[in-house]
């Protein structure tokens, strides 16, 4: 994984950390997700990839004061071995309460019984959820009132044009207002 921080705009410190999967080849390149996750995906590996983050990124942050997110997919909370293995960690995990689990908006979800089972088990181990590139597609405000969670991480393409595209700003506002009036925290 790659740790890569998060700053808090009032403070303009690292307020946490987002782990992403990287992959590091022989000839020392950096390959990025969509260089690889489709392929793992076709080959039945992506859910070792997953498994790899959580181990990799729980080892790396156990000394380190700062909470830290992953990346889940509907894919992985359906899978029933990923799930297992990320409940099992987070038991055997001294600090789950800095764990965030970011889930992946942009992905079809079909079973909202699954998620919010897998919601309510890792927050009462402590975890947080964020719903992660909320906005970029079917972005459903009715189903966030239902799912409890900790923080909505608006769609970067919303972000970027802000200032420049009244659409994307009208969007961007109606998401953090939204998000203050439930309480939740939002990341851009």
């Amino acid at each position: 994984p790659y740790s890569q921080p998060i700053y808090n705009n009032a403070t303009k410190q690292i307020e946490k950390y987002e782990c992403l999967a990287r992959i590091n080849t022989l000839d020392n390149k950096v390959l990025l997700p969509y260089e690889f996750l489709e392929v793992s995906i076709k080959g039945k590996l992506y859910h070792h990839i997953t498994r790899a983050i959580v181990r990799k990124s729980f080892k790396f942050f156990e000394d380190k004061d700062f909470e830290f997110s992953i990346n889940i997919s509907i894919n992985d909370i359906n899978n029933q071995t990923t799930y297992e293995y990320i409940v099992d960690s987070l038991r055997n995990y001294a600090h789950p309460e800095k764990v965030v689990f970011e889930i992946l908006e942009t992905d079809k979800i079909e079973n909202y019984e699954k998620l919010k089972d897998f919601i309510k088990t890792t927050k009462s181990f402590g975890c947080k959820i964020a719903i992660d590139d909320f906005g970029s597609g079917y972005s459903n405000f009715a189903h966030i009132l239902t799912l409890n969670v900790d923080y909505l991480k608006i769609d970067s393409s919303l972000v970027k044009n802000v200032l420049n595209d009244e659409h994307s700003r009208v969007i961007t506002q109606t998401i953090i207002n939204f998000a203050k009036n439930l309480n939740l925290k939002t990341i851009s």
